[in-house]
């Protein structure tokens, strides 16, 4: 063999082990973990290529400055298929896998609680503290929320089902209210037909009102159908509604957390100690098992409750039982108060 030879075959043989290291280095960088100690949010914006994508990931600490970055890309071009979004990296998660998270388009999913008894304005307040929500609203007043859903501003309140709802990244503010608002139209149809007959109410908002009212009286499950026997047979005989939630939500932001004389006797539309009948819509955002009482209260002759003391409330036919458990409840909250 000739020096020549022996040279070239040299030059083959490191070569070949070049390759064989270089490809060797790519499987290891590409099964190696990414530089995080707990999960991370990471946004690829449209439009990135390659070198944007790496420049990304550097910068942010989540991989190394690595030659191995670009070539595992070209050896496996399916991980090059990289889409834009907003993405969940989890500690643990290895090169590959975040480059095939990447490629399937599945963003993060944000949730957002929504709560029974709340009011639009604590919803909206939600909003605009939640991550990555894309806010389009101009500002909190119900008549704005009602044009860009293209609602009348009465059903704005009440009208939307509290629940968690996962949304991606620049999910509008809107959007996420859509939802609720579209949950909650299917749910009262559906209740509307179901009904116990002859319930006093004119229409679906009523029906509604009646719930968010219930929902603000009690938070025992037990208890629900009772209170909204009450409020049915109250309706029925022409009695008011006299219920404190109501008046609450009339005062607005004159409310500082104590119902006074004067606050019952000051006149608004959802004042039930001095309005006939309903007030005109939702004082909250009901939840399911207050709508269902509402749609199918328990046949009583009940006409008032009190707070019991004990966290639930106390239920009388009649006004000289309903004082009795007044006086009991008040005897109740002096001994706890050690009075």
């Amino acid at each position: 063999m000739t020096v020549k030879r022996k040279r070239v075959g040299w030059i083959i043989i490191l070569m070949v082990a070049a390759i064989a290291y270089s490809y060797w280095q790519i499987r290891q960088f590409a099964d190696s973990t990414l530089s995080i100690n707990q999960d991370t949010i990471f946004t690829l914006p449209a439009g990135s290529g390659r070198v944007v994508l790496e420049a990304e990931l550097t910068q942010q600490h989540i991989v190394p400055k690595t030659p191995w970055f670009g070539w595992l890309l070209k050896l496996e071009p399916k991980l090059a298929k990289f889409k834009a979004g907003t993405y969940r990296l989890t500690h643990g998660m290895t090169v590959r896998q975040m480059l095939e998270l990447l490629a399937s388009g599945k963003e993060a999913q944000f949730p957002l609680r929504f709560v029974e008894g709340t009011r639009m304005q604590e919803w909206l307040a939600q909003l605009r503290a939640a991550p990555y929500v894309k806010h389009t609203l101009a500002d909190d007043k119900l008549a704005t929320v009602a044009t860009a859903l293209s609602l009348p501003e009465q059903d704005v309140e009440g009208w939307f089902y509290a629940d968690t709802y996962a949304y991606t990244a620049n999910t509008s503010d809107v959007a996420l209210l859509k939802r609720a608002h579209e949950r909650m139209v299917k749910l009262v149809d559906s209740l509307w037909q179901s009904k116990t007959d002859g319930l006093p109410y004119k229409d679906k908002n009523d029906l509604v009102t009646m719930a968010s009212i219930v929902e603000k009286e009690t938070a025992l499950s037990d208890e629900r159908s009772k209170v909204a026997s009450v409020f049915i047979n109250r309706l029925r005989i022409g009695m008011r509604l006299q219920t404190d939630p109501t008046v609450i939500y009339g005062m607005g932001d004159s409310y500082k957390g104590t119902l006074t004389r004067k606050d019952l006797d000051t006149p608004t539309p959802y004042n039930t100690y001095s309005i006939a009948g309903m007030p005109p819509g939702p004082i909250a955002m009901p939840g399911k098992a207050s709508l269902e009482a509402a749609a199918h209260p328990l046949k009583t002759d009940f006409l008032y409750f009190v707070a019991d003391g004990k966290g639930g409330h106390t239920f009388s036919t009649n006004l000289v039982s309903h004082n009795r458990a007044v006086q009991a409840w008040r005897l109740a909250v002096k001994e706890k108060n050690g009075q």
